[in-house]
């Protein structure tokens, strides 16, 4: 499956960036998507904040006009407001959760109405280990994540009989600039929690995401995979 239009959400940096950089390389016209709406070297951008319907909705309209619908969304964009429970402010949770559970419904949504036009299409979430197995510090971000893969299987059983797929990536630590801005031993030890003993890259992930995009996952939908080298073993 080449030459479809392909959107990543906070797809200037990071793993969306490696997403972007994978799908065009199969043949898809890729445009990444953030809130500056910076381009990727060749691959054009527009601005998109997910916690903004308004600005979905301007987004995919701009996609729309420049070159056509949208058949593969990766619903990367997230944010982290890391604190444990009795020092996490209403609005730490909220902006969160906002972000990364709803933004992903808004995107998702307004993909999908392209989508059933055409009776085809790929919706692929970024998810986290962290949604299934939990975090300290985090109960904000994994009860998003957690919800994105709920969000995941229950649009899979909504728009099957249409043809599109619905499916998550759930990474853990991977070597982005926030894993790099942390110190050495910090890093290493890390490290040192994931049974592979190392990191993921950006470049791992957009694998999992290039194969849930291409023809050899056709009939896969409603899955989660893992790409954390072994970390989430014993979630649920």
């Amino acid at each position: 499956m080449t030459d479809r239009v392909a959107l990543v959400t906070g797809g200037n940096r990071g793993i969306g960036a490696a997403c972007a950089r994978a799908l065009a390389e199969a043949g898809n016209t890729v445009v990444v998507a953030s809130r500056g709406g910076q381009s990727l070297g060749e691959i054009p951008g527009v601005a998109l904040d997910v916690s903004d319907a308004a600005s979905v909705e301007a987004a995919f309209a701009s996609v729309e006009a420049d070159f056509g619908p949208v058949e593969v969304l990766v619903s990367n964009a997230g944010i982290t407001h890391d604190t444990l429970l009795l020092t996490m402010s209403e609005d730490a949770f909220s902006d969160v959760v906002d972000t990364n559970l709803v933004g992903a419904y808004r995107v998702a949504k307004r993909a999908a109405k392209g989508m059933l036009r055409m009776r085809r299409g790929r919706l692929i979430f970024i998810g986290s280990v962290s949604g299934l197995s939990g975090s300290p510090g985090q109960v904000n971000y994994a009860a998003s994540k957690g919800g994105v893969v709920s969000l995941t299987r229950t649009l899979a059983l909504e728009l099957a009989k249409f043809g599109i797929t619905v499916n998550c990536v759930a990474p853990a630590l991977v070597d982005t600039p926030l894993f790099q801005a942390l110190g050495e031993e910090t890093k290493e030890r890390l490290a040192n929690t994931v049974p592979m003993g190392r990191v993921g890259t950006p470049a791992d992930i957009a694998e999992a995401v290039s194969f849930f995009a291409s023809d050899e996952a056709s009939y896969i939908t409603g899955q989660l995979i893992y790409v954390c080298g072994g970390r989430s073993i014993g979630a649920s």
